[in-house]
């Protein structure tokens, strides 16, 4: 199995319509990332402008539709599919979510929560060692963003995560907006959070944006929407991350309400006076 590193730099979510934007003035960007179903045709535009951005950036590829916490098993036709992207563009870094997002052959437009259980648990792992013998390259898995939970559930959320990474070798995607949201939604502190995962598998940091709504009794509830700058509480949140691990492969999520580029590169200049930051304390 191919291990495979991304450099401990800030990356953003690939878009169309900012290739110009990055092609002209990258900024300092180290890597940028691609969900793997945008790209699973055998040529075209898509293709041309990331053929020239390989050239010149490390590349992460993100899946959303394997669904590692399904039930059944994995989607053989698309796991092919998924391995001809990766044979062919031979990325730094690979990840999906720990959730599922497919029943009896549908797919669903979302990536659902599961429950924290040893049949859980002993499912996952079939489905990532069978993901990391497919594609012979470690895979990292993301934390959920969730707004229920399971009275049946076990084990906690960190300790889960930490058991699929020990049985299988896959690393983790840690994304703090997640740990953010997730820990709002359910009245929780994500500090203790952050001080159970286990920060030594981390292959890379996601930041992004959420939005304020309430549930059915009032109640503040956070949307993981990918629509926004990330919030203040996030960043910090992030720094204080840092400050423990040192410097991460650190990525900008914006999937909805695009912004022009300028925005998304300030977004990400933040992001890198972080790890700066340390690394100006590390070398006092």
């Amino acid at each position: 199995m191919m291990f495979h590193h991304l450099p401990p730099s800030v990356g953003v979510g690939f878009k169309p319509e900012h290739y110009d934007g990055i092609a002209e003035a990258p900024g300092p960007l180290g890597f940028i990332e691609i969900h793997a179903e945008n790209y699973m045709g055998a040529g075209g535009l898509p293709h041309a402008m990331l053929d020239r951005l390989c050239a010149d950036y490390a590349l992460s590829i993100h899946g959303v539709g394997l669904s590692i916490g399904g039930a059944g098993p994995l989607d053989q036709t698309h796991m092919q599919r998924l391995k001809t992207l990766c044979d062919r563009y031979q990325p730094a870094s690979f990840s999906e979510h720990l959730a599922w997002s497919t029943h009896n052959g549908t797919y669903l437009n979302d990536l659902l929560p599961l429950p924290y259980t040893e049949e859980t648990l002993q499912t996952i792992i079939r489905h990532i060692d069978d993901v990391q013998s497919t594609l012979n390259r470690q895979m990292l898995l993301e934390n959920p963003s969730t707004y229920l939970r399971f009275a049946e559930s076990t084990i906690p959320e960190t300790e889960f995560l930490e058991a699929i990474a020990q049985r299988t070798g896959c690393g983790l995607l840690l994304d703090i907006n997640n740990v953010f949201v997730s820990s709002t939604n359910h009245a929780l502190n994500p500090r203790a959070y952050l001080d159970a995962f286990p920060l030594h598998h981390v292959g890379e940091i996601h930041l992004g944006g959420h939005t304020e709504d309430a549930d059915d009794d009032g109640a503040l509830l956070l949307i993981d929407a990918h629509g926004s700058p990330t919030a203040d509480p996030v960043w910090t949140l992030y720094g204080e991350t840092i400050a423990r691990t040192g410097p991460i492969a650190t990525l900008i999520e914006w999937d909805n309400d695009v912004p022009a580029w300028p925005v998304l590169r300030q977004e990400a200049e933040r992001a890198y006076a972080i790890l700066d930051k340390f690394r100006a304390q590390q070398a006092a």
